[in-house]
This record gives C-alpha cells, structure tokens and sequence, in this order.
C-alpha cells in the first residue's frame, strides 16, 4: 500500500524563496477580427503573450499566476514584471495586500494602471493561488463561494470573420457542449449586416436563449442610439462596449434610455477607473477583467464596489481564473467561455446544463502543459529555489 502524501507543513514565518517570470506567446488556431479591425484601428489578432508568475516559499508551497496581453504589450510587461520581481524576495507571501502596494509602488513612476499593474496581476494571482493551495481550498472556496457553478456564454465562436453559415454551426457546437449563452460580435460598417447577422441567430436560437451582442467601442453616440434602438427588439441580454471605454457619461445615457442592459469595463485598468463608471452608472453589467485591473486583489475591490451599486457581473476573458471569482459575487453573474487558452493547462473546464462547473482542485486548480515550453520567448529568474 502506498504511504499517504503528507501535507506540506508551514509557519506564520515562511518567506519567499524563489521566483520566475516567462513570457509565453500562444498562437491562435485562426485570425481574429472585431469591429476593431474593420474600422482600420486594429490587425486581426492571430496570437497572445502570456504573463506566467511562479512563486515558491521556502516552506515549499508555490503558486501560479498569470496576466496577458493581446496585439502589442507582452514584451513589456514581461521586462517591468522581471524589474520588480526581487522586492517578493523574502516577504511572507501572505501579505498579498501589502505586496501589491510594495510592486505597485517599485513602479510608480510609470503610472498605478496599465501594463505596469497588468505585470502585477500575474505576481498577484499566483500569491493567492498558494495561499488557497496552503489551506488545501479551491480559490473560490478560500474566497467565500455562493455557488458551484456559473452561467457562462460563448464569444468565441461568434467573431466578425465568421461567415454567417459557420456562425450557426458554432452556435448549435456551443449548446451541444452544454453553454449556456451565445454573444456575437457587432460593429460592421455597414450596420444592416449587424442587423441581418443577429436576426438570423436570434431566429435559430429561438426567442429566449441568452444572446448578447458586442460592439467592442467602435460606435459614436448617434449610431450607437440607433443601433440600441434596433436591437431592443431581440431581447438582448446586454449590448457591449457600444462607445469608447472611458465614456463613462454615454454608456450611462444608454443605460437609462433602453430596457436592454449595457455592459462594458474589460478595459479599465484600475480600481478608480472602475470606481468613476460604477459612481456614474454606466454598466448594468459591469464587467472587471482580473489580470487586466492588477490582479485578484484590486479585482476584489472592484466587486465589492459593484455589489454595494446593486449592478450584475460578468468579468471578462481568462475563465480558468474568473469562474472562481464570478462563484464569490452574491448575484448571479455571467462567465466567458473562450477555449483559447486551454492548451496553456493539463485541466479543462467542464460545462453543463448551460453553466461552467466550478474546479473544487486547491487553488487555480492548474498546472501548466508541456506545450508552454517551446511556446516560451523569454524568462528570468531570482532567488533561490528550495
């Protein structure tokens, strides 16, 4: 009979003993193209830089985390992340609050948002992935889970360059898996085509299946009135990011104006920012992106504010992360589903009955897969690893 794996003690006293930094770029199986892209602002996205923090304490308790960048950024968040990396060096990883001030300030000159705290999102989530490991607690657990799943909704299979017959076949695929939500991209030039594109899902989907729509910020206030008003006869369940995500006052006007709700916030990159759209109202749906906003722990502050507003939460991309933080939010709120990054993990979430299961393994739950080494560009090291 095989012994019994011991738990690895540890002390009030353990310190940080070793951590790495890699920037991995995970090739995309097709071309990505929104609205972004059509309006000329943008080239199709055909890969992702992939922050991964590893940290190890001396007691032997590690943790994996991990921020990203689409298009541009990666190589700098990698070179600010492996900058300020040797101020977690002998810190007791417990105090993630006060980690998260002490890297945040090792870099304040280049601002408190952005790519310097998306590089402190990967450090951040992976000291709270140990700690849930330490207490042997899923993360969703640690955090104070109201549920053991999530709704969840597919993006992926509904971008503007797929043609409108793959788009139904990505819809039936979605359901069959058990997804509960369809969002389509929008923000053609030509809007009839928007129109068109989501009456004929809406039609094959029937009149009540969830079915978002995103504009990815590429409509001014006129035609985004316009479109509002058109869509609100397809009973939506949110029309996303309809104007630029710093108009905080337009998103607002449109939230009061139509019954469909609005929902926008993947861009913001901090608290305050988060903070100005919740004081102003402009989301229904509010929705944070983690390793964009620095991390779990500003995240955290960021729902607990949504919550005292009394909005619903649908945090953005990064599932393998946020359906730990969705299951923590007192409302019921809305998951991504997007597959891309599956082959970064050996773990793959499980959907049913149109919700995304929460993992119950310690932690993120994740350990990455043997296809993240020839994937990895560049990586650096400090301390010394137990």
């Amino acid at each position: 009979m095989l012994a019994q794996q011991q738990p690895i003690k540890s002390s009030d006293d353990d310190r940080i003993a070793w951590v790495r930094v890699s920037s991995v770029i995970l090739p995309l199986a097709n071309p990505i193209s929104d609205a972004k892209v059509l309006t000329g602002r943008q080239k199709p996205m055909t890969e992702i830089a992939i922050l991964f923090a590893e940290i190890e304490t001396i007691d032997g308790h590690r943790g994996l985390g991990f921020s990203y960048s689409k298009r541009a950024g990666g190589p700098g968040q990698f070179a600010h992340a492996q900058e300020i990396a040797p101020a977690l060096i002998g810190e007791n990883p417990s105090d993630i609050a006060k980690l998260w001030t002490k890297l945040c300030w090792a870099g304040a000159s280049v601002g408190r948002s952005g790519l310097s705290t998306q590089a402190i999102g990967a450090f951040d989530v992976a000291l709270w992935d140990l700690k849930a490991k330490r207490a042997n607690l899923s993360l969703a657990r640690l955090l104070g889970a109201q549920r053991d799943s999530v709704r969840c909704y597919n993006t992926s299979g509904g971008f503007l360059h797929t043609p409108l017959d793959q788009l139904m076949k990505n819809t039936d695929f979605s359901r069959e898996k058990g997804i509960g939500g369809i969002k389509l991209k929008v923000g053609q030039p030509d809007c009839a085509i928007d129109i068109q594109r989501v009456s004929t899902v809406r039609k094959h989907l029937g009149d009540h299946f969830p079915l978002m729509v995103d504009a990815n910020q590429q409509w001014d206030r006129p035609t985004a009135q316009r479109m509002c008003r058109q869509f609100e006869a397809y009973n939506l369940i949110w029309i996303e990011e309809p104007l630029d995500c710093y108009d905080a006052e337009g998103h607002a006007a449109l939230a009061v104006q139509f019954d469909t709700p609005i929902a926008t916030g993947e861009m913001l990159t901090s608290v305050a920012e988060h903070a100005e759209f919740i004081k102003l109202r402009g989301a229904d749906f509010l929705m944070p992106d983690a390793p964009r906003v620095g991390g779990i722990t500003p995240y955290l502050k960021v729902a607990a504010m949504a919550e005292q507003a009394g909005l619903m939460l649908a945090p953005h991309f990064a599932m393998e992360l946020h359906v730990h933080l969705a299951a923590a939010y007192p409302t019921e709120p809305w998951v991504e589903h997007f597959e891309w990054l599956e082959p970064l993990f050996n773990e793959r979430l499980e959907t049913r009955d149109g919700r995304m299961l929460v993992p119950t393994r310690p932690g993120l739950g994740l350990t990455l897969s043997e296809q993240v080494g020839p994937w990895t560009a560049q990586e650096a090291e400090v301390g010394i690893r137990p």
